[in-house]
């Protein structure tokens, strides 16, 4: 099926053209060797984004040198990408949350000085935010950082940081001050460069699914940083991570969930239309056409309010409320759509070298990320009881709107 809604203007139909032409030449013939290594990190894949410019996709093309494509354009970017691959997706989703925090909280030094480098492929960052014990409560982290003068020492360790094998800067929250002091201005954001004394980072392990895409752990042992390196104001650091997970964190996630949905039809449908029985195949049987009905009602449900929640969010519209329900069902049910999957290729889905397998294990790994479906539930509580101070949506992604060319704004 095709997985472009129907009203997408000719600049998205040509961006989704070179998505898959990219996919297919360059994603595609990957994928064995990622899966066959499951310890090794695809470093040359994620070169080749960048040299695209992809992980400047909603970076301003003046005076950056950025896309400036906005949302939706994003979205179509990873989804297209997690239909050959989880992993490539992952690869580029995880990229673009730490461009997130440039953007919207950058100094004008730090702007000038990464988002060119970004841009034109020479510089990936990672967010670290996650640490082992505390999980989706960040004010609860334990990494702190502390001053010394014009300087800042970090300490403590971060854990499933996307890209942290291959990222040049890591985009590090860290406590700065007690919650009992600061409540939740006690966090602040920090770039630390990879190769900063006492950053260590830990040796790659492999996972259950995304082969090929790091997510490891970083270790901060008196890690010395200049002022300078300081994102947004000393105690930015809640609001920097919330916003980054619900303006990019979110639908980045939920176009990873949609690129795998839409493998797991493609997968299903072929080998239902290739399996003879009877006098016809398995996709004559109406009991096994009515299960793919449903995946396909799914997916199709998915992908409206993945792309509806991305053009929101373009035109600087209130979406937040969106955002979280689209990872948050686009997740679920590309689960539901897997588990039809498996049973109707009965064993064959248990070959461990069947394309089924491996996005069986890909999908798993959209759900916790940015919050498990539980904390996306009370986020969606708290948008109808009013308990949100801030729309992120409409403080922050307005200001990127402005950068969408003429021909794909509404």
């Amino acid at each position: 099926m095709s997985s472009t809604t129907p009203d997408l203007t000719p600049d998205y139909e040509g961006l989704v053209q070179h998505f898959d032409e990219f996919a297919t030449a360059e994603v595609t013939p990957r994928v064995q060797h990622m899966e066959s290594d499951p310890n090794a990190v695809e470093r040359d894949l994620a070169l080749l984004m960048a040299e695209q410019g992809w992980f400047g996709v909603t970076i301003p093309r003046l005076p950056y040198g950025g896309m400036h494509a906005g949302h939706l354009a994003k979205t179509l970017m990873i989804q297209r990408m997690a239909r050959a691959s989880g992993a490539a997706g992952a690869i580029l989703q995880a990229s673009q949350l730490p461009v997130s925090m440039i953007i919207h909280y950058g100094s004008d030094e730090q702007k000038a000085l990464l988002l060119p480098q970004i841009a034109s492929g020479n510089t990936l960052l990672s967010i670290a935010v996650t640490e082992e014990e505390t999980g989706s409560h960040v004010l609860g982290m334990e990494t702190t950082a502390r001053r010394d003068g014009s300087d800042w020492i970090i300490d403590g360790s971060k854990v499933h940081i996307g890209n942290s094998h291959i990222a040049h800067v890591h985009c590090v929250v860290a406590r700065t001050a007690s919650a009992e002091q600061a409540g939740s201005r006690a966090l602040t954001a920090f770039l630390v460069e990879h190769d900063r004394k006492g950053l260590t980072v830990e040796p790659h392990r492999p996972a259950l699914g995304l082969h090929g895409f790091s997510f490891g752990q970083l270790s901060f042992d008196s890690v010395r940083i200049p002022d300078a390196n300081v994102i947004g104001e000393v105690g930015d650091g809640k609001d920097i991570a919330y916003s980054s997970s619900i303006l990019y964190g979110r639908p980045n996630l939920a176009a990873v969930s949609l690129g795998i949905h839409e493998a797991i039809l493609d997968c299903t449908t072929t080998f239902l239309s290739g399996r003879r029985r009877y006098k016809g195949t398995l996709s004559d049987l109406a009991v096994l056409g009515d299960r793919v009905g449903a995946m396909k009602s799914r997916l199709i449900a998915s992908l409206d309010l993945a792309h509806q929640a991305a053009r929101m969010l373009d035109h600087g519209q209130s979406c937040d409320d969106r955002l979280i329900n689209s990872k948050y069902l686009s997740h679920k049910l590309a689960v539901k759509s897997g588990q039809d999957a498996m049973e109707l290729h009965g064993a064959h889905a248990l070959r461990g070298d069947y394309i089924l397998s491996r996005l069986w294990r890909d999908i798993q790994h959209t759900y916790a990320p940015a919050g498990t479906g539980e904390v996306q539930r009370q986020r969606l509580a708290e948008t109808e009881f009013g308990a949100p101070a801030i729309q992120w949506s409409e403080r922050l992604a307005a200001k990127t709107s402005l950068f969408l060319p003429t021909s794909t704004a509404a």
